[in-house]
């Protein structure tokens, strides 16, 4: 989602061979000519500062929504309320390095690798605060061809707000990275995703099943005007339980439009989705795929949506202000009496971003975000959020 800064200093390949043979160090180099490969280096530095007060309990320490809202995740134990708990951390930080190689016929390779450290496993936080770099992206385009890891063909990253929180309207957004062939002809893509499921089981346990027959397959439309951009994109897939004995499978599908709307300096951003069987693919997994109850599969019915203003008060300051939701049609019949997932998640948000020059950002972020289980138990959560970003 970063834009890798441009040309900054041209290097012919044999100035790099002799600068690497005799040892030096080669630093600040955003973008070099290597002959007709042309490389760039980019991403971010940002610093959150997190305050987080749920009203049923809290998170333990180094849970991953405390980094970040995650719907799902907002506690609805019944819990004594307890005092707000405050984290600060740099591990949104990324940093990504793309390629882009002419060719005779005028055509161009491109590859881009992006790694950051936001939900990556290991370190602590009692002495360095070391944190593994985890892979966001990592593809070569070529022809109209994508082939590796990017975002789903079904997501529309460009009608994701400007938001603190890592993710911004998680309840309602289509959100998704992994591997895929994708094919884009005009205004037309078309991808071949990874599949995966995400079921409960008969003991209401969430089961991750790796053992589809076919991949997930999308296609999208993409209108672009003055006004701004509409995307329409639908998604079909198999999900599937072959656990044991079990060895069931059922379709999913669902549709989702987004798009961005100008008003001048300002713009209204939005997405509704609806589907059967999404799982995985909305609200960060919020609900399973389907529900296993002991013959059949059955997927479970969802639909999510947001929908963000952002006003320029000057050339200085901006704001974002955002709804977002989500809801599962979950049938209690299939469910025992110990699962209670989740129906519904909300949020509200509205921050104040200051750029006092260009790529340098000081943010402050308000969050309010209520979870609600099939059972009527509800969790609250309050979130402040302090940033800083820089972007290179």
């Amino acid at each position: 989602m970063t834009t890798a800064r441009k040309n900054h200093l041209t290097l012919s390949a044999l100035a790099v061979q002799s600068a690497l043979l005799s040892g030096l160090l080669i630093s600040s180099v955003n973008a070099a000519e290597l002959g007709s490969t042309e490389v760039k280096y980019g991403g971010y530095i940002k610093l959150d500062a997190i305050w987080s007060d749920f009203s049923d309990g809290s998170l333990p320490s180094q849970h991953i929504g405390r980094d970040f809202y995650v719907p799902g995740t907002t506690p609805v134990s019944g819990g004594e309320p307890k005092d707000a708990v405050f984290d600060m951390h740099a591990r949104q930080s990324r940093f990504n390095l793309a390629t882009d190689t002419k060719l005779d016929d005028g055509s161009s390779i491109k590859t881009k690798i992006e790694l950051d450290f936001i939900a990556s496993t290991g370190g602590n936080e009692r002495v360095t605060n070391s944190y593994s770099p985890r892979i966001r992206q990592a593809y070569v385009t070529y022809k109209g061809w994508l082939f590796g890891q990017a975002w789903s063909n079904f997501q529309n990253v460009s009608a994701l707000p400007e938001t603190l929180d890592f993710v911004g309207p998680a309840d309602g957004t289509v959100f998704v990275r992994q591997a895929m062939a994708k094919y884009t002809i005009g205004n037309w893509s078309f991808s071949a995703e990874n599949p995966e499921s995400t079921v409960t089981s008969e003991g209401g346990a969430r089961v991750v099943t790796d053992d589809a027959t076919m991949p997930d397959f999308t296609a999208r439309y993409t209108y672009k005007a003055d006004w701004g951009h509409l995307v329409v994109a639908a998604l079909g897939r198999e999900l599937t339980y072959k656990v044991a004995t079990a060895d069931e499978s059922e379709t999913s599908f669902g549709l989702s439009a987004s798009g961005r709307v100008n008003f001048g300096d300002n713009n209204l951003k939005f997405m509704l989705t609806q589907g059967q069987g999404l799982g995985r693919y909305v609200g960060l997994n919020a609900a399973h795929g389907a529900v296993y109850d002991g013959k059949d599969l059955h997927a479970i019915d969802s639909t999510s949506g947001f929908v963000a203003y952002q006003h320029y008060w000057n050339s200085l300051w901006r704001s974002t202000f955002l709804y977002s939701f989500f809801s599962a049609d979950n049938d209690k019949n299939l469910l025992g009496v110990t699962v209670d997932p989740t129906e519904s998640t909300t949020s509200y948000s509205a921050n104040i971003l200051y750029s006092p020059v260009k790529k340098l950002t000081f943010g402050a972020e308000y969050k309010i975000a209520k979870r609600e289980t099939e059972s009527g138990a509800e969790g609250d959560l309050d979130r402040l959020q302090l940033s800083v970003k820089y972007v290179f």
